[in-house]
């Protein structure tokens, strides 16, 4: 009877073990997040059978055959690097490879620019332009000193999707300024110069370098040239997102002209550079972010502190892409190949806009203006037309 009554003790004891016993995470209240839109229709693109497909999906130019175009410098440059007996793949600087980051401040900055040849640029290997925003967002959300418009950042409206996500998750509020008008299919200037104007001083405001995603609308220059003077007058902060320096227009120097206009009038700002369109290095992932500092002592500060923020996220960028685009920026000869391959595809891209305006205006005598076509620049906009005029036709 003792026994029997020591054993049903026992396991009372063991139910209330188990009991309080604490539960291990079962995850049960992770929500189910949707796909990216982009890539889940590329996806679907790439299951489609249908032969006369159209990919709308990533921005990422195709040749006449509809096929990825390595550029032949690329592929120059790889031989090079893959016949080079002292090629290692030790880790690189936290802060990227030396030679890369100088040569794309240079690139778009300016070689002669005042911030290069005062070395107020603190530059840093990023994973592409989309890295170069989040370290540059998240700088700014350690450091920058947000003013009485609370931690906000404004952002073009439309805008590159992406830039609202990258904001959010360092904890700075994004808000839109008017930017695409519908009615003129161009740039809403005046309102987005208002906007300027009144929101509140030491604003930060995201702006397109150049072929703005995903409108292709870009201001003038005498439109750059009042943007900046508010900007200066605000005390605002300019965050440049440039993915499309030399693809825009097949022009470097042209498509980097905001940027060093800002930097020679002294506007506070900093930049992010990709090189996934201009050298269809889209899986390489080579970026860069630069600080245009207001002194050579300051740039060296910020440049310690993204040190300090890259080392925790990536600890050493990757080497490979970064050793590419050196090369082809560090060797004249490489980068005169390099720049007529840009001409190559943005000549392409800009004939393709002439031909689907004359298709829709003179061949398919379709209702409206199509001059925006032609006016636009990029890649943006005109893909979806073209998928327009493909079912007219």
């Amino acid at each position: 009877m003792a026994g029997r009554v020591n054993q049903l003790i026992n396991h009372l004891k063991g139910d209330t073990i188990n009991t309080m016993s604490v539960q291990a995470e079962s995850w049960h209240g992770v929500p189910q997040a949707p796909p990216d839109s982009i890539f889940k229709l590329t996806a679907a693109y790439k299951e489609d059978t249908f032969p006369q497909k159209i990919n709308l999906g990533v921005g990422a130019y195709r040749d006449d055959e509809d096929k990825p175009w390595v550029l032949p410098v690329v592929k120059k440059v790889t031989e090079i690097l893959l016949n080079d007996p002292g090629l290692d793949h030790e880790y690189l600087p936290i802060t990227g490879l030396p030679s890369f980051t100088s040569a794309a401040a240079k690139l778009i900055l300016g070689a002669d620019s005042p911030a290069i040849t005062g070395d107020r640029v603190a530059s840093v290997q990023t994973i592409s332009g989309t890295g170069a925003n989040h370290l540059g967002a998240l700088f700014l959300s350690r450091f920058y000193g947000f003013g009485e418009g609370g931690r906000k950042v404004w952002l073009s409206n439309p805008t590159w999707v992406n830039h609202f996500a990258i904001f959010n998750n360092v904890s700075i509020e994004p808000i839109t300024y008017p930017y695409y008008d519908p009615d003129t299919i161009g740039l809403a200037f005046q309102p987005f110069l208002n906007t300027l104007r009144t929101a509140a001083p030491r604003c930060v405001f995201l702006l397109h370098a150049c072929a703005h995603n995903p409108t292709g609308v870009d201001p003038t220059r005498e439109q750059w040239g009042q943007i900046a003077d508010v900007i200066l007058e605000k005390g605002h902060y300019a965050f440049f997102d440039c993915a499309y320096q030399g693809f825009a227009s097949g022009d470097l120097e042209g498509d980097a002209w905001a940027v060093r206009e800002f930097v020679k009038r002294g506007v506070p700002l900093l930049v992010c550079q990709s090189f996934a369109k201009n050298a269809g290095l889209y899986g390489e992932r080579v970026g860069a972010l630069h600080v245009v500092a207001p002194t050579k002592e300051a740039a060296q500060r910020i440049k310690s502190q993204l040190s300090v923020l890259q080392r925790s996220e990536i600890s050493n960028p990757p080497a490979h892409g970064a050793r590419l685009v050196s090369l082809i920026l560090n060797d004249q000869t490489l980068f005169d190949e390099w720049k007529r391959d840009i001409r190559t595809m943005a000549g392409r891209i800009i004939e393709m806009r002439k031909e689907l305006f004359r298709l829709l205006s003179e061949e398919l005598k379709t209702p409206g203006n199509w001059e925006h076509i032609v006016n636009q620049i990029g890649m943006f906009r005109k893909r979806r037309l073209l998928a327009v005029s493909f079912l007219l036709s």
